[in-house]
């Protein structure tokens, strides 16, 4: 009898372990803010699926001084790696800083809704980017560094049609933290490293500081016009979240130096999604000695 009642008890210890190790933790907040990063992460989806969004990438050449022939097939010095386009499209002839794109006479490619056939293409770092199309395949130029290349799009590509959201840790509202700024005058050079190896000069005009668990953290920002962009690490970083860092935006500080700076709201590089993303990476320096339980989790493989 003793040892039926012992193993009652051993029984009933473990199944209550196991319930509790497989218990979701619940988000913690008012409901108001709980119901305003449901909303941030429906409008974070609709931004990755949207055609300018980072999911329907398929492709990303870069250009050698010259003719680079583009198309389908293996031979060509650009591959689309689809079977939506033909063989072969055409021609991208770059020389200095001017890439030309020439269409062959038996395809049709639109700008705009109207067809080209030779045109100067316009990169993204320019308001008027130039985007072309061939069914439901868009590409354009991109310029990285000293790096010009051609992105290409499938609006109809499966990641899109597949895609179910992002992980991400419970809500938690203890992650919405008041930060302060202190500004560098003159704004300071700090070094960005991206995915290809590149680094990036850029000119921080301060530093996002707050406090956490007792110590005091900073982070280089980054001046994007109307907010604040953050690129940061921390010790979630390979683990949970994507080894590459995080994205964060603030808006900037207000009359006494205050700035929101909410965590729940750190969200996944392009790069987690695709390989034909070209990502800054997070600055030496914001790499925090803290781990960060909020905001998105890695995604798939990550890139």
């Amino acid at each position: 009898m003793k040892n039926l009642i012992y193993t009652s008890v051993v029984l009933l210890i473990i199944l209550t372990l196991f319930a509790c190790r497989n218990e979701k933790p619940e988000s913690k907040g008012s409901p108001e803010y709980l119901e305003e990063i449901k909303k941030w992460d429906e409008r974070r989806v609709e931004r990755l699926k949207a055609p300018d969004g980072w999911l329907n990438l398929v492709g990303r050449s870069w250009l050698k001084p010259g003719i680079n022939k583009f198309g389908s097939a293996k031979d060509n010095d650009v591959i689309i790696e689809s079977d939506k386009v033909p063989d072969y499209m055409g021609e991208f002839i770059f020389r200095d800083s001017t890439v030309i794109m020439k269409i062959y006479d038996e395809v049709r490619v639109l700008l705009d809704r109207n067809q080209v056939k030779e045109v100067i293409m316009i990169d993204d770092q320019k308001k008027d980017m130039t985007v072309f199309e061939y069914g439901s395949i868009r590409w354009n130029l991109i310029i990285r560094g000293d790096k010009y290349g051609i992105r290409f799009r499938d609006l109809e590509s499966p990641l899109v049609k597949n895609f179910k959201g992002i992980e991400r840790f419970p809500v938690n509202e203890d992650w919405k933290l008041t930060a302060s700024f202190e500004p560098y005058n003159p704004p300071k050079k700090i070094f960005v490293p991206n995915v290809l190896g590149q680094i990036e000069e850029e000119f921080s005009p301060g530093a996002v500081v707050f406090e956490k668990e007792g110590k005091t953290f900073r982070i280089d920002a980054i001046d994007e016009g109307e907010r604040l962009f953050l690129i940061i690490a921390d010790e979630t970083s390979g683990v949970e979240t994507y080894g590459g860092g995080r994205f964060i935006y603030v808006d900037k500080p207000d009359s006494t130096g205050k700035i929101i700076l909410d965590f729940n709201k750190a969200y996944n590089p392009p790069c987690v999604f695709t390989k034909y993303a070209t990502c800054p990476l997070p600055p030496q320096q914001n790499y925090l000695k803290l781990k960060i339980t909020a905001g998105e989790k890695n995604y798939g493989e990550g890139h």
